[in-house]
């Protein structure tokens, strides 16, 4: 099976210069989406988009070896933590389930420290979600392909 899609030198050179970008740009949509459109979907499939455009040119093995496999499992854990631990300290605070009031003195700062910690939680686990995902649907894209140019394997 192939683990790459193209040997192309002009691809590598690109893949490798819009790398950072694209996480930059992840990044930018995750922190700007409480004052604007965007947010942690958003952002966790852009920064993913990047981890698997370096996994498609240069094949899976080497995209593992930018987010192995258990950290992406920890990172995937974390990011649901991260959600789920904002709702239960808001309830240990004396408010509701997400009730981001109360993680500050101040109504509107504990609004803002809430959403961002909580859109963090959901980019973090897009993200990984995604990078998981990725190997095992081009896996299977590549025995589809394969399959497809030669019927008598089948």
């Amino acid at each position: 099976m192939r683990d790459k899609i193209s040997s192309s030198p002009v691809l590598s050179v690109v893949s490798k210069v819009l790398f950072a970008p694209i996480i930059i740009f992840g990044l930018y949509v995750q922190f700007h989406g409480d004052y604007g459109p965007g947010g942690g979907f958003q952002a966790g499939v852009i920064v993913a988009a990047a981890f698997i455009l370096y996994s498609m040119i240069f094949g899976l093995a080497k995209g593992e070896t930018l987010v192995p496999v258990m950290v992406n499992r920890y990172l995937m854990c974390f990011g649901v933590l991260l959600y789920a631990g904002v709702g239960i300290l808001s309830i240990f605070l004396d408010g509701m389930y997400l009730d981001y009031n109360v993680l500050s003195t101040n109504p509107s700062s504990g609004q803002h420290i809430g959403i961002i910690l909580v859109e963090l939680g959901v980019g973090i686990t897009v993200a990984t979600v995604m990078i998981a995902l990725f190997p095992q649907l081009f896996h299977n894209f590549c025995i589809f392909v394969k399959l497809k140019l030669n019927p008598r394997q089948m």
